[in-house]
């Protein structure tokens, strides 16, 4: 589930302009084809979205209710989707459903080859959509796509640690910081003791120290997008990246991200006692020590103020249907049985936070889920823009902005305003 994070909507989108695309309505195939007569409805989903006892579930239910239906679902992998979509949204003859990643949603809704679902907006459920993954499906006033699932980032930390050094999870800023100074006081002996593993670019966590300052990344009018990562907010949430970065004394690299190296397999050495990670990271970490994953908790990220936790960037999956498809009536039917609280109640069962339900109960039986849970109530989405997926995949200008900052190469005033001047140029690019 990290591929939200690697998505990229590159040169390839650009044919999607010039694909001859239809319009925005979809096509009714009741239109086309007699009652009764067997229809085929294809669906893309990607590799490890859903449980395949839930999709066998769901397709078997589906078909029972629309007789001389068939599914065909077809598991994608992450790995070339973004070229494989553009040709499959381009051509007349598109899968009915498919799963996108939430910073590719705005590109494709952009280029006008996803159906317009806001009149469906209530049978799909969505008086229970996540706000957040609800903003990434939406272009020019419109939906063209729904929540799926989501995850976001917490702290994840050794209960033994914690227990040796007196701490208990922080519940505000203040804390945290007082819990990092308790930790170097009981294992700073150890000179390979960390006790909050964070690289400096891990502009994620930058976002919910932003966001808690009231700041964003950028401010919408229209379907423009102008850069904010200079105002004093911003400032502020960056300043206290670096104040976690200088308290701790991680040895993480400042000019790299929590993939380079792996932040889970530093932790899963057994030297560190906290990250800011998503949960499958504990996994990864229990690779190769499965000690540790008994050893592992979770708390949300803390606000400045005291009882709060922090907003969080959350990202996810999204589900459309392709303009051009020739069954768009069971497409939006087979939307509405998966966003049903039957089957998002099963997503939380496997982990995820549903995108279409507010019952996470089922996320409590494990604590680092349940982190997760407590925090996605406050979650936010970065500027729901074609040209996002791009900034993300490319020279970030986040990522140079905290190295600069963080190594002392540029002050906050030059290293935020050079940022803000990248970002506005790939916004208007």
């Amino acid at each position: 589930m990290k591929r939200w994070t690697k998505l990229m909507v590159g040169a390839a989108a650009i044919a999607l302009a010039t694909a001859g695309c239809a319009g925005s309505g979809g096509t009714d195939s009741s239109n086309e084809q007699k009652a009764g007569q067997p229809r085929t409805l294809t669906v893309w989903l990607m590799n490890g979205s859903a449980p395949a006892t839930l999709t066998d579930a769901l397709n078997k239910e589906f078909e029972q209710k629309h007789d001389g239906v068939t599914v065909k679902y077809e598991v994608q992998e992450w790995n070339g989707i973004q070229d494989k979509l553009t040709t499959a949204l381009a051509s007349q003859n598109p899968p009915d459903v498919i799963e996108l990643g939430n910073t590719q949603a705005p590109a494709f809704a952009s280029e006008g080859v996803l159906t317009d679902l806001s009149k469906d907006v209530d049978k799909l459920n969505g008086g229970q959509w996540l706000a957040s993954l609800k903003a990434s499906g939406e272009w020019d006033g419109k939906q063209y796509s729904t929540p799926f699932y989501a995850a976001n980032r917490m702290v994840i930390y050794r209960t033994d640690m914690f227990q040796q050094a007196g701490v208990t999870p922080p519940t505000s800023r203040a804390e945290w910081l007082a819990a990092i100074g308790k930790l170097k006081a009981k294992f700073g002996k150890d000179k390979q003791f960390q006790p909050l593993y964070l690289p400096g670019q891990n502009w994620y966590a930058l976002l919910s120290f932003i966001y808690d300052e009231g700041g964003d990344i950028a401010e919408k009018s229209g379907n423009d997008f102008t850069a904010t990562v200079d105002s004093d907010q911003a400032k502020a949430g960056l300043e206290f990246y670096k104040q976690l970065v200088d308290a701790s004394g991680t040895t993480a690299p400042k000019d790299n991200d929590e993939q380079n190296p792996e932040q889970a397999g530093i932790y899963g050495q057994g030297k560190v006692a906290m990250m800011i990670a998503l949960p499958w990271e504990v996994d990864t970490a229990a690779k190769n020590n499965a000690a540790i994953k008994e050893k592992t908790s979770a708390f949300p990220i803390p606000s400045r103020n005291a009882g709060e936790t922090a907003p969080v960037f959350q990202g996810g999956s999204n589900l459309a249907v392709p303009v051009n498809s020739k069954n768009a009536d069971l497409a939006k039917a087979y939307l509405a049985l998966i966003l049903s609280e039957k089957y998002q109640s099963q997503f939380a069962e496997a982990g995820m936070v549903p995108g279409a339900s507010t019952d996470l109960s089922a996320l409590d039986a494990n604590p680092v889920s349940k982190a997760m849970a407590d925090a996605s109530k406050n979650g936010k989405s970065v500027p729901a823009t074609p040209k996002w997926a791009t900034i993300e995949a490319g020279q970030n200008p986040l990522k140079d902005m905290l190295t600069a900052y963080l190594t002392g190469a540029k002050d906050i005033d030059t290293a935020t305003a050079d940022a803000n001047k990248a970002l506005d140029a790939a916004f208007s690019g």
